[in-house]
């Protein structure tokens, strides 16, 4: 009992921080994807606190909204997929990803890095946040993270540039960032 209140307590604290932090990051994004949604927190803050239209994709939560968020507001839309299949998205149409304590939890995640800069415009940007191996976190829960070296490299091998990745929340937390490289141009153009 007293493992379950903390557990919540701990998720809860840090939950409201976080969802500023990542608004402040992708404010200046129009159109953004959060990968493994859940109940569509993150998506109804982003669209309501920054005005973006935010599509949050989950492929098994059973918070997942029930009915259809668009038809409430036209900047909401919540879709049952799986992450390493963003067919619904064309390519290059979206400003950034974001992935919250969810890329743990899902397969094939080198597919899912691929196809989610696959969807971003050039210079578009993916921000993953994530419990780290060895945290507070894994004690609690007692899942599998990604240390941050590994979640870095994984962006790096999925062809993100410009990746950063820290550890925030008393180093309770990595965040972690990378970019799609702009195109080139060609020689003789402005």
């Amino acid at each position: 009992m007293v493992r379950d209140v903390l557990n919540h307590e701990f998720y809860e604290r840090t939950k409201p921080r976080l969802h500023q932090r990542i608004g402040r990051e992708l404010r200046l994004a129009g159109r953004v994807v959060d990968l493994g949604c859940g109940a569509c927190e993150l998506v109804r803050y982003l669209a309501q606190a920054y005005g973006q239209h935010v599509t949050g994709v989950d492929i098994s939560s059973a918070d997942f909204p029930k009915r259809p968020r668009a038809s409430r507001n036209a900047r909401i839309r919540c879709v049952r997929k799986d992450a390493a299949q963003l067919d619904f998205a064309a390519e290059e149409s979206v400003d950034a990803v974001v992935v919250l304590w969810a890329l743990h939890e899902m397969k094939h995640t080198r597919r899912i890095l691929r196809e989610a800069k696959r969807v971003l415009r050039p210079g578009g940007e993916i921000l993953i946040v994530e419990f780290p191996r060895d945290s507070l976190a894994q004690r609690l829960w007692g899942e599998d993270y990604y240390g941050p070296e590994e979640l870095g490299a994984m962006l790096d091998n999925a062809g993100y540039q410009e990746t950063t990745v820290r550890l925030i929340e008393r180093r309770q937390v990595i965040w972690a960032r990378g970019f799609r490289p702009e195109r080139l141009r060609k020689r003789g153009t402005a």
